[in-house]
């Protein structure tokens, strides 16, 4: 369930089976409700450098839910 940051209100996102215990379609993870916050808050770039200067990518999987926005 989300709230506020860009989402509208009253909207449904895929469907689930017969027995509401599983996605049918539209299957969501947690990246893609992270990024999909992240979208919102304005921040596209999530790659980062640790402290030997490697590059790594904060939020490598996932996808922004623009449907949502």
């Amino acid at each position: 369930m989300l709230a506020g940051g860009g989402i509208q209100g009253g909207q449904t996102y895929g469907t689930s089976d017969k027995h509401a215990g599983y996605p049918a379609d539209q299957r969501v993870t947690p990246s893609d409700i992270a990024k999909t916050v992240y979208h919102a808050m304005g921040i596209h770039d999530l790659s980062a450098t640790d402290n030997q200067n490697r590059p790594y990518n904060l939020q490598e999987h996932g996808r922004p839910l623009l449907e949502l926005l």
